[in-house]
This record gives structure tokens, C-alpha cells and sequence, in this order.
């Protein structure tokens, strides 16, 4: 399974990229807006958009640039325990 994280700590990010592939997933993680991000997102199996840390441009860029068969899960907290919760819900 693919997933993509939009927002959290950047300070979190090889966390977040370890938590992924302990659960048998590939995971791109973008933690600050990068020039190209649209086309770099992909068609991942799962989206996961942390609400609290990220920029309402790239809330917008990311959503657009997903299609219809990705799952969105927003979460208003970046810590490891939330993103172990959302992976054991959609991997499960």
C-alpha cells in the first residue's frame, strides 16, 4: 500500500517513513511546500493530510492532485500515535 503524509514535523519525518513500513506500506512524506509537489504526490492507496501543521496551499494542492481511488483521512494531531492509529485502521 502507498500512502502519502501532507504536513507534520519535519523533525518527525524518518518516524513517520519507519511507523509506514512497519505496517507493510510505502509512504512520501511532505512536511513543508516544495515546488513540484503536485506531480511528486503520485496516486497513493492513502492520503494522510495533517490538519494542524500544514498550510492551506498545500491542503489544496494535495487534494487536487489526487484521484478518486485514494482515501483522504485528516487528522488534526502529527503525533506517532495517531498516524499508528489511522495505518491500523486502512491496513487492517
Amino acid at each position: 500500500m502507498s500512502v502519502v503524509i501532507v504536513g507534520g514535523n519535519e523533525c518527525m519525518e524518518r518516524k513517520y517513513k519507519e511507523i509506514c513500513s512497519r505496517h507493510g506500506c510505502d509512504a512520501k512524506v511532505f512536511c513543508k511546500y516544495q515546488g513540484g509537489m503536485h506531480s511528486r504526490i503520485g496516486s497513493p492507496d492513502l492520503m494522510i493530510l495533517f490538519t494542524h501543521t500544514v498550510s492551506h496551499k498545500m491542503v489544496q494542492c494535495a487534494l487536487q492532485s489526487v484521484s478518486a481511488n485514494t482515501q483522504v483521512v485528516r487528522s488534526h494531531t502529527s503525533s506517532v500515535a495517531s498516524l499508528q492509529q489511522i495505518l491500523q485502521q486502512y491496513t487492517a
